[in-house]
């Protein structure tokens, strides 16, 4: 998928389109949820951040990545995963 939004964005640039995608580690939803309390926990120790991330927080940065005020980038890999990147 990295591969794929590095080339995409600099392939689809002169069209006007900018491609960008999110790396998220693990997100408190209700999926995750599922996986239990102790694969929880494992999550949360590996996280620098020491928590989940958060819907909205992952909703504000979707927020802004289609917003008008992203016009200078194409081609990113944004990290969502307080400090553990998975990628």
């Amino acid at each position: 998928m990295i591969a794929l939004t590095k080339a995409l964005g600099k392939e689809l640039v002169d069209a006007g389109i900018l491609v960008n995608c999110i790396a998220p580690a693990a997100i408190a939803t209700d999926l995750l949820a599922q996986a239990g309390p102790d694969q929880v926990a494992t999550f949360v120790a590996r996280c620098p951040m020491k928590r989940l991330g958060t819907v909205e927080e992952a909703a504000a940065l979707v927020a802004w990545l289609v917003s008008p005020e992203c016009t200078f980038s194409t081609g990113a890999v944004f990290d969502l995963s307080g400090g553990r990147a998975t990628y």
